[in-house]
């Protein structure tokens, strides 16, 4: 029997971190934990005005959209209720209550580790798939069924401890669970400026499960400095949505922001927000994430979010997955700081690379990475390029920054031929350059570009192609809103050699001083 829910499979959402016994209170208080918790904001319309916008709240609009239920019925939760007259349905909404033992109300007021929190959602997962088969409305046999796992926060520590730690979970469990979805995860734990590491000893409200050495064992990690590696699970079904505003972080007076510092979501830096692992491919592959600037709770918080939703949505739910990558093969020097290299003199050279990507439909941006929100991709010139002597250097593809993961869902297309389309932004900002240690700033306007494009793609389904979709592309500078070039496709090819997605180049030949020459690469595949 085949699962024909796909992919709308139940949805456990795994909450994050309370610290104090106040804050577990109000949390097992929610029935849903904050899942629930939308925003109002204001936001300037068309007409110029400033007008309310109202986010639901994820749970809200999931019920809305995409026919999702709850399993609370008459105050009872139906996952632990023996209640004949009463089903769990296939495109249900779970809520792992795991503080509830933490509780004064619901247990002994002692907060449990982090590895029972993970053998607790191997078994609410089995519990879950009981229930689920057992309701013959759903038509899902044991074997087929599959889980989505949500979670903010600890909670993704959680998920990634009973998926990587066999010790805490059951391989039966594992292998129910389809994609797992990050928000705002410490996936490298949590450094702070005056300490850098959440120290190992400091044990108060469980702290200490930030700290590197205390993941690694619960992770059945190596010891390392490096804890977001994905064991046990395809890195490439894991979602990592980061946060970049740590300025809305109200948390303790903002004294949390300012601990933890800019290039982060007010508790959990940038760099520590994402994972990575070796593929199904047998090769290392980041996970797929995206960059919103959003804080990591409250009024601005990335859950509560439009840019959150419609990422999750879209990587749970979508059919076509469009990663964007950029090989630089020469980055030329202004013709002053060329003379100046040339006379014998030290130049180094670093470079912000920001990209804004955006879907045909959607009024938000699905992902976002500026400098003035610190979370431009930086590279060196020693990063982008190797060897000795500038005029000898190569390439270092293993440094190409990689631009985006777009999910697509050719359900919300706009347009009847099923279309599904997006566009990204592509800027090289202009450089500070060094010379003999000394800042060359002549002819330097801050805020300047070495290159800028907005790209749009538009994939049509096609059948009679190989690849299942035409693709066009086109420039937003020459055909406004219309891509018009019909792209040349080349075969993506996994380890056995057999073809898993199709790309497509774009030759970037700047003739100007400094300028770019490199190859901006399209690639896109089928996911599900």
């Amino acid at each position: 029997m085949s699962n024909t829910h796909h992919p709308f499979h139940p949805i456990i959402y795994v909450r994050g971190f309370a610290a104090t016994q106040g804050e577990i209170e109000e949390t097992v208080a929610d029935p849903y934990m904050g899942f629930n918790i939308g925003s109002t904001k204001a936001r300037m319309a068309w007409t110029g005005e400033m007008r309310r916008f109202y986010f639901e709240s994820p749970l809200v609009r999931l019920m809305g959209d995409h026919k999702y239920e709850d399993v609370f019925v008459d105050g009872d939760d139906l996952m632990f209720a023996d209640r004949a007259d009463q089903k769990v349905p296939y495109r249900s909404i779970i809520i792992y209550r795991y503080y509830d033992d933490a509780s004064k109300d619901f247990g002994d007021g002692e907060t449990p580790p982090i590895e029972q929190f993970a053998r607790g959602l191997d078994k609410l997962i089995l519990r879950l798939r009981d229930k689920v088969c057992a309701n013959k409305d759903n038509k899902v046999a044991p074997e087929d069924f599959k889980v989505h796992l949500v979670a903010h926060s600890m909670g993704g520590l959680v998920c990634r401890a009973f998926l990587q730690n066999k010790l805490l979970g059951s391989e039966a469990a594992r292998k129910t669970v389809d994609k797992v979805f990050t928000y705002a995860t410490p996936h490298n734990g949590i450094d702070m400026r005056i300490v850098r590491n959440v120290p190992g000893w400091l044990s108060f409200g469980d702290v200490n499960n930030f700290n590197r050495s205390r993941m690694a064992k619960y992770m059945d990690l190596p010891q390392s400095d490096d804890v977001s590696v994905v064991t046990n699970f395809p890195p490439e079904r894991i979602f990592n949505l980061v946060g970049t505003n740590p300025r809305d972080y109200l948390v303790a007076g903002g004294a949390s922001a300012w601990a933890v510092g800019d290039a982060s979501d007010g508790l959990v830096r940038i760099e520590n927000a994402t994972t990575h692992g070796v593929g199904t491919d047998g090769k290392e592959v980041e996970s797929p994430r995206a960059f919103v600037n959003r804080s990591h709770s409250g009024h601005y918080g990335i859950v509560n979010s439009e840019e959150g939703y419609q990422n999750l949505t879209r990587f749970l739910f979508g059919e076509l997955r469009a990663d964007g990558i950029l090989d630089v093969d020469e980055l030329s020097l202004p013709v002053e700081v060329q003379k100046e290299l040339d006379s014998g003199k030290s130049v180094k050279a670093s470079y912000q690379f920001e990209v804004v990507a955006s879907v045909r439909g959607c009024q938000w941006q699905i992902t976002r990475r500026e400098a003035r929100e610190n979370s431009a991709i930086f590279r060196t010139f020693d990063q982008l390029f190797t060897g000795d002597k500038r005029s000898e250097r190569v390439p270092n593809r293993a440094m190409s920054p990689h631009l985006f993961s777009v999910f697509l869902d050719p359900n919300k297309s706009v347009k009847k031929s099923g279309s599904v389309s997006f566009a990204f932004d592509i800027k090289v900002l202009v450089p500070d350059y060094e010379v003999d240690g000394v800042l060359f700033l002549k002819r330097h306007y801050e805020g300047g570009f070495v290159y800028r494009e907005l790209v749009l793609v538009e994939a049509f389904p096609d059948k009679g192609t190989n690849a299942g979709w035409r693709i066009k592309y086109g420039f937003q500078d020459i055909n406004p809103g219309k891509p018009g070039t019909e792209a040349k496709l080349y075969p993506l090819k996994d380890a056995d050699g057999s073809t898993i997605g199709y790309g497509f180049s774009i030759e970037i030949d700047q003739k100007t001083r400094p300028g770019l020459r490199g190859t901006l690469r399209v690639e896109m595949r089928p996911w599900s």
